[in-house]
Order: C-alpha cells, then sequence, then structure tokens
C-alpha cells in the first residue's frame, strides 16, 4: 500500500499531521525505512539536500539537549547540505515534502531546529555540507493537537474577488508548521497582465528575532503548491 501515496493522501496528511514529541517504543517496519530512504533519495536528487534517515538510535533526542520535551525518539532524519542563499528554503521545501510523505504511511513527525544533538558516526557530510536541522519521525504517544492559526488575511492579500485556489493555498499554508508557530510569511496574488496567462504569487518571509524563516517559508510554499492546479500560478 506504501507505493500508493497519492497527492490527495498528501493534501489529507496536511490536514492530519501536527507535531509530535512523544514516540512509542515501537520500530520502523522494513518496509516503511525502505519506502523512506527511497523518498529521500529522490527528494535529495531534486532539492540538492543531504537528507539521511537514522534509525534506532536514542542519543540524538536525549538528556540536557532534547528542548521542547521530546521522548522515545529512537529514529530521525538529518538535514544537510551545502548552504547557498536558497538552502533554507529547499529544505524547508523538501522536508515538508518528506515530513507529509511519512504521515502518508503512518508516521508522525516534528522539525527540530535546536532540540537534537549530534551523535557521532550516525552521519556523513561531504565537503562543504552543513546540518540545517533534524526532523523526529515514528509511531506517536498522540496525533499531537492543532496550533493557534493567523487568518488568511494576515499572511495574504486574499479577498473575495482573489480565485479561490488562491485561497486554498493559504488555508494549506496556514497549516504548515513553523519556529514556535510564527507564521512569519506572506503570499501576494498578482493579476495575469494578459488573457491566458498564468497568474503571479509573490511569496516572502517576514522578519524574526527566532530565525528560521527561511525555513518556514520553503515549508509553506510546498503546502501552497498542493493545494493548488499546477499551472494555476508561476512563482515570482
Amino acid at each position: 500500500m506504501f507505493d500508493m501515496v497519492t497527492k490527495d493522501d498528501l493534501l489529507a496528511a496536511i490536514k492530519a499531521r501536527h507535531s509530535v514529541r512523544n514516540y512509542k517504543e515501537q520500530p520502523l517496519g522494513e518496509d516503511v525505512v525502505s519506502k523512506l530512504r527511497e523518498k529521500i533519495e529522490e527528494l535529495n536528487r531534486e532539492g540538492r539536500l543531504h537528507m539521511q534517515l537514522i534509525t534506532d538510535e536514542p542519543k540524538g533526542f536525549s538528556g540536557i539537549f532534547a528542548y521542547g520535551k521530546f521522548s522515545g525518539v529512537s529514529n530521525y532524519v538529518v538535514i544537510a547540505g551545502v548552504k547557498d542563499e536558497t538552502f533554507d528554503e529547499r529544505v524547508g521545501y523538501y522536508g515538508e515534502a518528506l515530513v507529509l510523505y511519512a504521515q502518508a504511511l503512518g508516521l508522525n513527525t516534528c522539525w527540530a531546529g535546536l532540540s537534537y544533538k549530534k551523535v557521532p558516526n550516525t552521519y556523513v557530510l561531504a565537503p562543504g555540507e552543513k546540518i540545517s536541522c533534524y526532523i523526529s519521525i515514528g509511531y506517536g504517544e498522540t496525533q499531537g493537537v492543532a496550533s493557534k492559526s493567523k487568518t488568511p488575511q494576515q499572511v495574504s492579500n486574499v479577498t473575495a474577488e482573489t480565485p479561490d485556489w488562491f485561497a486554498a493555498g493559504v488555508d494549506a499554508a496556514l497549516l504548515a508548521p513553523t519556529a514556535v508557530n510564527q507564521q512569519k510569511f506572506h503570499f501576494e496574488y498578482i493579476a495575469p497582465a494578459q488573457p491566458g496567462e498564468p497568474a503571479t504569487v509573490k511569496a516572502d518571509k517576514g522578519f524574526s528575532i527566532i530565525g528560521y524563516t527561511r525555513i518556514d517559508l520553503g515549508i509553506a510554499k510546498y503546502h501552497f503548491e498542493l493545494a493548488t492546479p499546477p499551472d494555476a500560478f508561476r512563482w515570482a
């Protein structure tokens, strides 16, 4: 059944997925691990990243480094790559593609920017690569809870006159996980200059003293794209 993760499955995962920090002592099955590694290889190629699945390793989210009250984490994804001006956004975009795929497989996840420690000999870095963040992954004690959200008008120029697909994209973006739920992103609909041309959508990050806004923007853009027709718009 894991071969059949569809776009509808990913759209359902957007609504079902919440951050989960407490996990059962339940190992990932061989089939699940195989599918995750296969997906990671695909996303690494597309996103020019070096994501790595670490399994049966309990130290990465243990002890004083487990900020955010993580427990039971023995599987996680290390996201690394060569840093450039697009790196953080790619981390968010392709990392979230993996997160939603994992949710569709029946797993739970949580993005972690500070809550981990680097355990020697668990990952490999090529020359010039840096670690951006980790994602915990496994079977949660619960399915998590929804976070408080901003309104579409606070994060976009959506109105009664903008297309329904734009509103759907904004709604999906508002379900995206962001650092401490800051939702510091903004989507602007720009009408096509000529009939028959696609519209333009401008996506920007806001300012935050916490940081992570470029990663958050990448995550939100992935959600937006999933919820909108592929030929409806182009990114500014």
